[in-house]
């Protein structure tokens, strides 16, 4: 049996019907490989799923020939060149008058012209495309990174592959391998540590290592735990209670220190059974409302909250509502992120701002940079942001009359 036959046989098993002879009058004008058929007239309003088989006639719907470059100069009378210099955004194209400039690109939109980017990549050596690695993507950290990242990059007209590895060691590094494969210009790791990094451009933000040519986007976090402590020192509090991250954050162990640091200045003595470490790599409020339930147990009084960051302080909240204490009256709770529901909390979050979009934007402007310049050796460096204490009415000082009592 030819091909042809067999398809058509296989096209009446699957719709369940009889094709009438190839050589009857053709009423659909379609064809099954050039073969002319009629449909049934009983089947003529058939669903699309029985004619899948049936493909148009090329000489009624003939394949569009892509529009090229030439095209266009030959629409607009001027030569590719110039038409190139326009449609790439090429600093040249400055010395071209606007008033071309905007023929050209009137052109280009009549003639639906779209550039061959797989051909500008292999000419130019790029790709375009950003690989990013980050923990999780979840409300929080990562995804007001990513909104900073996302703009300065679209705006150089770049993509990017975004990896979770949820903190595994063999994803990220089969990421890395896996990116460098799929010729990315550059590689964007957010909170994650590296064993070592291909030789790529390379920005990290918020990461616990130094690498050889690589720029580090981290917060000050020195002054980020004394505008919390010195907060609720103001307050007039003295027995905090503090959330620490999870043991594979990056941000854990400097913040830590920094809060140590912070509460020594501050004459303020923390107390170890008022200290508990978020568990789990769970990004929902469960590791804050656990966390804060094993503070109410240690029976040790306390009076303020400094959390890990806005997630965890928002389940703190819940826990200590369920054990009858009060936010603000009986503790006051400090964040630190200032996610974008925090002041929408009931009460309002006090908390420390990390400037998270302005990370992103500068991790973009870096691994651009380093992408531009590729014969110039780059160093290692670090870039420090500050952060900025957000007060709302989850803090105020604390009772006069007796410390909150614990379950």
């Amino acid at each position: 049996m030819s091909r042809t036959g067999s398809l058509v046989k296989n096209a009446q098993t699957y719709c369940g019907f009889k094709w009438p002879a190839a050589k009857s009058r053709v009423r659909s004008g379609l064809q099954l490989h050039n073969s002319p058929i009629e449909l049934p007239p009983e089947r003529s309003n058939a669903p699309l799923w029985q004619t899948a088989l049936l493909s148009g006639n090329p000489k009624h719907d003939p394949i569009r020939k892509p529009v090229s470059l030439k095209m266009v100069a030959e629409r607009v009378g001027l030569s590719s060149a110039a038409v190139s210099r326009v449609l790439n955004g090429s600093p040249a194209a400055k010395s071209i008058p606007e008033a071309t400039q905007e023929r050209i690109l009137a052109a280009a939109r009549q003639l639906n012209y779209r550039p061959n980017l797989l051909a500008r990549s292999l000419r130019r050596g790029r790709s375009h495309t950003i690989g990013v690695l980050v923990p999780e993507v979840s409300e929080g950290y990562a995804t007001l990174v990513l909104a900073g990242l996302e703009q300065g990059l679209l705006q150089a007209g770049y993509f990017y592959y975004l990896i979770s590895h949820h903190h595994r060691a063999d994803v990220i590094e089969q990421s890395q391998a896996m990116l460098a494969e799929r010729a990315v210009d550059g590689i964007i790791a957010i909170d994650t540590a590296f064993r070592g990094h291909r030789p790529l451009p390379t920005v990290t933000v918020s990461c616990p290592d130094m690498h050889e040519s690589v720029t580090n986007i981290v917060l000050n976090h020195r002054r980020a735990a004394e505008l919390a402590i010195d907060h609720l020192a103001g307050l007039g509090h003295r027995r905090i209670a503090v959330i620490k991250g999870q043991a594979f954050s990056s941000d854990t162990e400097p913040r830590w220190q920094a809060i140590q640091h912070a509460a020594a200045k501050a004459s303020l003595k923390l107390n170890p059974d008022l200290v508990a470490q978020l568990e789990g790599d769970s990004p929902s409020h469960d590791p804050g409302y656990f966390a804060a339930q094993r503070l109410l147990a240690s029976k040790t009084p306390f009076t303020a909250l400094f959390a890990f960051n806005d997630v965890s302080a928002i389940g703190a909240i819940r826990a200590f509502r369920e054990a009858g204490l009060r936010v603000p009256q009986d503790v006051s709770i400090v964040g630190f992120d200032d996610v974008q529901s925090a002041a929408f909390q009931n009460p309002g979050l006090t908390t420390v701002r990390q400037p998270l979009r302005t990370m992103g934007i500068l991790a973009a402007e870096e691994i651009l940079r380093q992408i531009a310049t590729p014969t110039e050796r780059h160093s290692s460096r670090r870039v420090v942001v500050d952060p900025e204490l957000i007060v709302h009415e989850s803090t105020c000082p604390p009772s006069p009359t007796k410390p909150p009592k614990t379950h």
